[in-house]
């Protein structure tokens, strides 16, 4: 298929994705008959997608990026959401090499020191895993919602990913935090704690601190970092934008 029509068919299914709601929209993206892959990260938002993934039966692969350095409570969760639902989740580990390289060159928390090894430990926890945990996919779904950060308030509904040659699917876009944390609450969908302590947005425990009253909800990552458009790269048009930014 062509760039043209890549381009095209992800439009298409942003158009409908916006009529729908979230049960049809997962299903709609399930029942394409591509190879579709959610990435979770254990928020409160994809634990909503994993609920109704697992709740309809969808034939989308559910995996997150074990980076190594997750909080014991994202840990702990991993076990209670396979519990609850009845599925394991595929887990992506990093490198043991490139991890053992960077701290060699780095120190373990050496992301603290510049943006640079920063992004670079970002490169070796995140991006590579998610490299392989997307190999062969058709579709990326993902828990990105417009409410989260500034930098996302134009997320749409599908895209195509020219970097990763699939195409970006994100069924939450439109969602509140109030219609997120509503779901969880009616339909008992185990969450990380951490969000009850502040949390919104949780990432690596080194990386993550809780918000203070009136912050966005992703301030609390990277805090150290003073660039309000601060991502680990997962989410920028292409997968090296992070460390050009």
């Amino acid at each position: 298929m062509g760039q043209n029509a890549n381009v095209s068919a992800a439009k298409t299914i942003s158009q409908r994705l916006q009529h729908l709601d979230l049960e049809q929209r997962l299903a709609l993206i399930g029942q394409t008959g591509r190879n579709v892959v959610f990435t979770s990260s254990l928020g409160i938002e994809d634990q909503v997608l994993t609920a109704v993934i697992a709740g309809s039966a969808l034939p989308i692969r559910i995996v997150t990026l074990q980076t190594g350095r997750l909080f014991d409570e994202t840990l702990a969760l991993i076990d209670r959401t396979e519990a609850r639902f009845g599925f394991a989740i595929e887990q992506f580990h990093p490198g043991a090499d490139a991890v053992a390289d960077y701290v060699k060159s780095h120190g373990r928390d050496g992301f603290y020191d510049s943006v640079a090894a920063r992004h670079a430990c970002c490169a070796i926890r995140k991006l590579e895993p998610l490299a392989r945990a997307l190999e062969g996919a058709d579709i990326w779904i993902t828990g990105l919602r417009r409410g989260q950060s500034g930098n996302r308030s134009e997320v749409p509904f599908a895209a195509w990913d020219d970097a990763r040659g699939l195409i970006k699917a994100n069924p939450l876009a439109d969602w509140s935090d109030e219609q997120v944390r509503s779901y969880v609450k009616d339909h008992d969908v185990p969450v990380n704690p951490l969000h009850a302590r502040g949390y919104p947005s949780i990432g690596c425990a080194p990386c993550t601190r809780a918000i203070r009253p009136g912050e966005p909800e992703r301030a609390g990552r990277w805090w150290w970092e003073q660039d309000e458009r601060r991502e680990c790269g997962l989410h920028l048009k292409s997968p090296g934008e992070a460390a050009h930014g």
